[in-house]
């Protein structure tokens, strides 16, 4: 098949694959489409180095590369990393006709997946039959690019009025644009339309989505439930079921749920360590180390590799009289990620192992050194770090200390009930139930006082005092994405009414960055990075 020579002829592509003679088929198949700027990499890390290096507009990639990184996670990588865009046309070509292979590569969704042997005639196809849907959201994509979603919006709307072929992609965008810019009752009533018509995966788990959002978690699960029985290999659905179940206190069922999308694609390590953390929280010490070990064999290449696992594993051992593996598995995780944060978890891991085995000189020499770590405040510890040091210095007698650290969970998280709740079962654990049901609300209050205030002020036209509460909130609760965006919201507002500030203008830039990084899914991170943008149009000269 001949395709139109301007299709591939300006087109950057990059062939992946680890056996030279089908590296050299897909690039003879792609000249004879026209491409003349074709590279070629023989495994995932090369692949990925081609890939920070040069935007390309073509990859074919074989799923099976070899040692070190597969397709899967080549691609994986790419999206994550932003080194791929939407313009981007990414081809998994491979022999791979397993199941569980096939569904972890179309997870990442790729836009073309194509089972070995390929002739020039069906990859030039497919490639042509790409080029037309991309060219038609071209103007799109490059709007959310450029995160001008009130632009992108208003193109999908105008596109809606003439392109009947694309309508349900352009429908599912266009929800897609809405919830990105917080208006959440226009995306309700578009999946809600959609849905009265037929029964539509990507228009169910949205509305499932909302609900979740807006705390209405039994009526979120029937969506996920729904949109699996249309389609039993939906493994978005699954996720979000599970996320729901747990949040209505349902672990086992939730476990349930991730052990069956398990079943159908096994090889995600995110997914693999949900199931084990779930798992270990109900007592399923069996499951937990299964799903422990398949996350860290899985993830040994992945991007998503995390010291998790290996911290999860390590409790696995810890809780089955296994120490002697445990501190092995603990001692991995600090060799292979080298971090101040898997240190401290590895530390307060090991204290509670030797606190659990009653070697109270050994607990209580693991939680002072705990202790001086929190102490010089350079570690950045997330919320299961924050938990696991609590537990140990309330175990060790490290009162105030225990106390203190689970006072600031609280407060960057005031909204989380599913954290909040495991809060409390640190202090009940430590026989502090009471006391620190107590210091659970009293810490979320303080959280919550300290966000609105600045807000308030800002409402009644006292944007100094506004600001600078909000910056002091900002100062105290550096972990709350709310605190965050809300001083953004007051800062725009100041410059807005007083004139713009190249220091404050940073300021608020970074308290976004932070936010979105603690809360991605977070809707008014779109709209005030856009009014910052517009803001930053006037900024004087540095």
């Amino acid at each position: 098949m001949q395709i139109p020579q301007s299709l591939l002829a300006k087109k950057l592509c990059l062939v992946v694959d680890d056996f030279q003679g089908m590296r050299t088929m897909l690039r003879d198949m792609l000249r004879e489409g026209g491409a003349t700027q074709i590279d070629l990499a023989s495994n995932g890390k090369e692949a990925l180095h081609r890939l920070q290096e040069q935007k390309f507009d073509i990859v074919l990639c074989d799923y099976n590369l070899g040692p070190g990184k597969n397709g899967q996670q080549v691609l994986e990588e790419a999206k994550v990393r932003k080194l791929i865009g939407p313009a981007c046309t990414w081809v998994m070509v491979t022999a791979e006709k397993a199941s569980d292979g096939i569904m972890g590569a179309m997870e990442y969704q790729p836009d073309a997946y194509l089972i070995k042997p390929v002739t020039t005639d069906l990859l030039l196809s497919r490639l042509e039959r790409i080029a037309v849907k991309k060219q038609a959201f071209g103007d799109i994509d490059r709007a959310l690019t450029g995160k001008h979603y009130a632009k992108a919006l208003k193109l999908c709307e105008e596109q809606l009025q003439y392109d009947k072929t694309n309508a349900a992609e352009l429908l599912r965008l266009k929800a897609s644009i809405l919830v990105t810019m917080g208006d959440e009752a226009a995306a309700r009533t578009l999946y809600e339309s959609v849905l009265g018509r037929r029964e539509i995966a990507w228009a169910r788990i949205g509305l499932g989505r909302i609900c979740f959002d807006d705390g209405d978690y039994e009526a979120a699960a029937g969506h996920f439930r729904t949109c699996i029985e249309a389609n039993a290999a939906n493994m978005e659905a699954y996720d979000w079921l599970a996320k729901a179940e747990q949040y209505l206190g349902n672990l086992d069922q939730a476990e349930a749920v991730l052990t069956q999308a398990l079943k159908l694609s096994p090889n995600s390590p995110t997914r693999q360590r949900n199931l084990g953390e779930l798992a270990l929280r109900r007592g399923d010490l069996e499951t937990a180390d299964r799903a422990f070990r398949k996350s860290i064999a899985v993830g040994e290449h992945s991007i998503f590799k995390t010291a998790d696992a290996y911290i999860g594993l390590a409790k696995v051992f810890g809780a089955t009289d296994r120490s002697d593996e445990a501190m092995k598995v603990l001692k991995t995780a600090v060799t292979q990620f080298n971090q101040d944060e898997v240190r401290l978890r590895a530390k307060s891991t090991e204290g509670l192992i030797h606190k659990r085995n009653e070697h109270l000189d050994a607990a209580n020499a693991a939680a002072n050194e705990v202790a001086q770590i929190l102490a010089t405040g350079t570690v950045q510890a997330d919320e299961a770090a924050s938990l696991e040091a609590a537990e140990l210095l309330l175990a060790t007698g490290h009162k105030e200390a225990g106390i203190a650290l689970l006072q600031s969970v609280v407060r960057n998280n005031h909204e989380n009930e599913a954290l909040l709740e495991q809060v409390k079962g640190v202090f009940a654990e430590a026989g502090m139930g009471e006391e620190g049901a107590g210091v659970v609300e009293g810490s979320r209050k303080e959280a919550v006082d300290a966000m609105n205030q600045g807000v308030l002020l800002a409402r009644s036209g006292k944007l100094d005092e506004a600001l600078e509460a909000m910056r002091s909130a900002k100062s105290e609760m550096a972990g709350n994405a709310r605190v965050l965006l809300n001083f953004a919201h007051v800062a725009i507002s100041y410059m807005s009414s007083k004139g713009v500030d190249n220091m404050l203008l940073d300021e608020c830039r970074q308290a976004l960055y932070a936010a979105h990084k603690l809360a991605p899914a977070d809707k008014r991170y779109a709209q005030l990075s856009e009014n910052l943008t517009e803001l930053e149009k006037s900024r004087p000269p540095a």
